[in-house]
């Protein structure tokens, strides 16, 4: 009986690491430097360039892959992350091919990295390279951020996708009305969510401090 259940973990346990290597390097790759400033470096680990989003209302994607937090979040212009929510991502399973010379995306489902902007707002939209045999939409509150068709919209969160990013109702509902076509997005392997943990203990410390102060007054009263 203990060989067979040792049998078993060694076989869950090299499926659970053939899985994590199921997702391809990307060409462009972004990686956090502040919470509006972003290092960009391609498929080798090279650096690119930097780019900041200082002053600008944009969305993080922290994909959901081994080493990434499976969160979207929503950053004001002045930097504040004023909402995020469960994400789910592409199943992976892709590779990088060369072309003549250029490393071109082949097979799989994969959510591309890098800086993008939202190219189409939809309240209600139908995948026509996935279309739902029910006939209803599957695409409702559609980000669209690629040429290809990638987006953020209403969807499953604990099912991985072709490569949208599925967001909750809640969660896309907030999103889709603050956001507009234009907006940066930025996909990330990674962790993001030490921004939101700097905010949430500031905004603890900022309490503590206010109501030391007004107990101060209080007292001089």
């Amino acid at each position: 009986m203990k060989k067979i259940l040792l049998v078993i973990t060694t076989m869950l346990l090299f499926c659970m690491t053939l899985n994590a290597e199921t997702y391809r390097k990307h060409r462009i790759n972004p990686h956090p430097i502040t919470a509006t400033k972003f290092k960009l470096t391609d498929v080798n680990g090279n650096y690119i360039k930097t780019v900041d989003l200082t002053g600008k209302d944009f969305i993080v994607v922290s994909v959901r892959e081994p080493g990434s937090d499976g969160q979207m979040y929503a950053v004001d212009r002045d930097g504040t992350i004023w909402w995020h929510g469960l994400i789910s991502s592409g199943a992976g399973g892709g590779k990088l091919k060369d072309e003549h010379g250029k490393l071109v995306p082949e097979g799989g489902h994969e959510t591309s990295s890098g800086v993008f902007h939202i190219l189409v707002k939809r309240r209600f939209h139908m995948s026509k390279t996935h279309p739902d045999p029910s006939g209803i939409d599957n695409m409702d509150f559609e980000l669209q951020f690629t040429q290809d068709g990638q987006a953020l919209h209403l969807g499953n969160t604990a099912a991985m996708s072709h490569g949208c990013i599925h967001v909750g109702r809640q969660d896309i509902a907030a999103l889709f009305k603050w956001a507009h076509v234009g907006m940066p997005v930025v996909v990330m392997r990674g962790h993001y969510k030490q921004f939101l943990n700097e905010e949430v203990n500031q905004f603890k410390e900022d309490i503590k401090e206010y109501d030391v102060e007004r107990g101060e007054r209080s007292d001089i009263k």
